[in-house]
């Protein structure tokens, strides 16, 4: 959804009602739904089409960088660098390698996470349209929120089909709203 597009969104009373909807609104072909739930609901993401995600692959690899990374600067540094041979230990020391290599994969995989995570959402984003609502609040309680793209076309008709659908309450948001 970008920021200015005009939508519906849509109050429900049951998260049965809700999925109910998205479910039948994937069916008639409308694309870009969003919803907003105080607790997860089981096949809402499915009802969506939610694209899989591709988080833990890019911190399996930012943490596997990082581990890797580690490995090679120790190796690098002890072995090639500055080799320095005390009382006739291996140069390559590789149970001394081990705890550092860890903590590096840690940390890299746990940042890669953080900055995939902002950057899928958005963050930061100053503000929604979507929240400009004033019953938006009740998503965090007792309320199942559902949004629609809206054009001039099928306004009328989308807030009908909406309420036989058993939205509670409907409301313009976005665009000029």
């Amino acid at each position: 959804m970008s920021a200015g597009q005009p939508g519906l969104l849509a109050c429900f009373d049951t998260p049965q009602t809700l999925l109910g909807a998205v479910q039948a609104a994937r069916s008639q072909g409308h694309r870009g739904l969003r919803a907003w739930t105080p607790y997860p609901v089981e096949g809402l993401a499915e009802a969506l089409a939610l694209p899989p995600s591709r988080l833990p692959l890019a911190m399996l690899l930012g943490g596997l960088a990082g581990g890797l990374g580690t490995l090679a600067l120790q190796y690098y540094s002890a072995v090639i660098d500055y080799p320095v041979n005390i009382g006739g230990r291996p140069l390559a020391s590789w149970p001394a390698f081990g705890p550092p290599a860890l903590e590096m994969t840690l940390l890299c995989a746990g940042l890669v996470g953080l900055l995939g995570l902002l950057l899928r959402s958005g963050l930061p984003r100053w503000h929604r349209p979507e929240f400009d609502w004033a019953g938006m609040e009740q998503a965090s309680s007792d309320a199942f929120l559902l949004w629609l793209p809206l054009d001039d076309e099928n306004g009328e008709a989308l807030r009908d089909w909406l309420l036989s659908k058993g939205a509670r309450h409907l409301s313009r948001v976005g665009g000029d709203s």
